[in-house]
């Protein structure tokens, strides 16, 4: 079975950063893609940022361009979400989320596997 544990969230000031960490029990190389979505209270669950394995290629949902980067080590079968310049309105559980073969990772349909989430608050 397949697991992908989050670690790295927290609380912090507007205009800080956090670093999340996904640990995946696959080798992420045999992955066709992987992601994080993000979830607020009371809002549906959207992706955030993802990565194609085979290319490398990544994408960032418009609010986090510029602020967010999707990285992977594929030694260390991690998937890592390195997030600058945080907002109140980042503030949200963060799902790391995985496909096995052939497809997209762009929408929560379009995920096969999911961490458990790890709650990030952006605050005063």
């Amino acid at each position: 079975q397949v697991q992908l544990v989050e670690s790295g969230g927290g609380s912090v000031q507007p205009g800080g950063s956090l670093r999340l960490s996904c640990s995946a029990s696959i080798y992420i190389s045999s992955t066709a893609c992987m992601g994080w979505f993000r979830q607020a209270p009371g809002k549906e669950r959207e992706g955030v940022a993802r990565i194609y394995s085979r290319t490398g290629a990544t994408f960032y949902a418009d609010s986090v361009k510029g602020r967010f980067t999707i990285s992977q080590d594929k030694t260390k079968n991690t998937l890592t979400l390195q997030m600058n310049s945080l907002q109140p309105e980042d503030t949200a559980t963060y799902y790391c989320a995985a496909r096995s073969s052939g497809g997209l990772c762009e929408r929560p349909g379009h995920i096969e596997y999911w961490g458990q989430g790890i709650l990030v608050t952006v605050s005063s």
